[in-house]
């Protein structure tokens, strides 16, 4: 799809028209035009809502043949190496002074933390269920934009969110039905969406001052750095892995974190936090068509009753009050 007045995933759409990446006349703390939807932005969010929900199925396809950890250093890795070859020979100035403490913070949260914690919870759980789990991750969002994005509290935001978490309340009744180690899963899902959701609100304020791609892979790097403990593990997991796992690892790399984590940040700089998060209610349902395609995977009745019971709560918050 060609993209809008020149707009790209890795370049922001300004209203004065495109610059290169990395270009700002007043240095990294000069603050871009908040742009509007377009229809690149669109295409991104579609992307991103496929290439997420197919992220969930990869890692369980792998999930037997790496660890938590040495399967986050391994996308971390081929991501930093992809998305790096098309930043860095546009980078003309890195962040200054306070202007990494949010990199780093999302760096550490959602690129190491988060990854971690749902390899882990996916050694416990199927893809579909994983998928409903964390999709309590737009509620937080919507709440703390609210709050701190200013973005709006209205009631229904409080409704339909008590509401969600009744949902995960019912797929966590039904996990523990079967095994201990299914609730350490639902309990390692609800860690992720928590580091997931902080992260959105914590990157929206750097998208203002970086493109897409160079504040994506700022936090690539940083969540590499953080897993560098998990090498070991990783070199001897891929000498002894099948092709098909190493191939999983790359697929990861590329499509769920290089290109996924972009598409997000720029239609992250496009619109409203709390807006953008709306969108991923879509990722359980396309998680649950492929898991099912790929690996055979369906959610049990308690999941799907929870997963329904999720999607009428992130519904409800976004109704308006009259």
């Amino acid at each position: 799809m060609a993209s809008p007045a020149g707009t790209s995933p890795l370049q922001p759409h300004s209203p004065d028209g495109p610059s290169p990446e990395g270009s700002m006349p007043e240095g990294p703390a000069s603050e871009k035009p908040a742009p509007s939807m377009n229809a690149f932005g669109v295409a991104a969010v579609v992307v991103t809502v496929i290439l997420r929900a197919s992220a969930f199925v990869g890692i369980r396809a792998v999930g037997p043949s790496f660890s938590p950890g040495a399967l986050t250093l391994g996308r971390l890795a081929v991501a930093a190496i992809v998305l790096g070859a098309v930043v860095l020979p546009k980078l003309r100035a890195l962040p200054r002074g306070r202007e990494w403490w949010p990199i780093l913070a999302y760096g550490v949260m959602w690129f190491a933390g988060y990854n971690v914690a749902l390899n882990a919870a996916e050694h416990s759980l199927d893809a579909g269920t994983s998928a409903l789990l964390i999709n309590v991750n737009p509620i937080l969002v919507a709440v703390m934009a609210g709050i701190i994005l200013k973005e709006g509290f209205p009631r229904w935001l409080i409704i339909g969110s008590l509401v969600a978490f009744g949902g995960v309340a019912v797929i966590a009744l039904g996990s523990g039905q079967r095994s201990t180690a299914d609730v350490a899963g639902v309990l390692l899902c609800l860690l992720a969406a928590a580091l997931a959701a902080v992260s959105v609100i914590i990157q929206k304020p750097v998208l203002r001052k970086f493109p897409a791609g160079q504040a994506t892979w700022f936090g690539i790097m940083v969540g590499l750095v953080c897993c560098l403990p998990f090498a070991g593990q990783l070199v001897q997991e891929l000498q002894a892995a099948p092709l098909p796992a190493t191939l999983g690892l790359v697929y990861l790399g590329i499509f769920p974190t290089a290109i996924a984590f972009t598409t997000w940040a720029y239609a992250l700089s496009l619109i409203d936090a709390g807006k953008l998060a709306a969108t991923t209610y879509l990722v359980p349902g396309t998680t649950v068509l492929i898991s099912w395609l790929v690996l055979s995977e369906i959610p049990t009745a308690w999941g799907l009753v929870g997963g329904a019971i999720c999607l009428l709560g992130v519904g409800l918050t976004r109704r308006r009050s009259r």
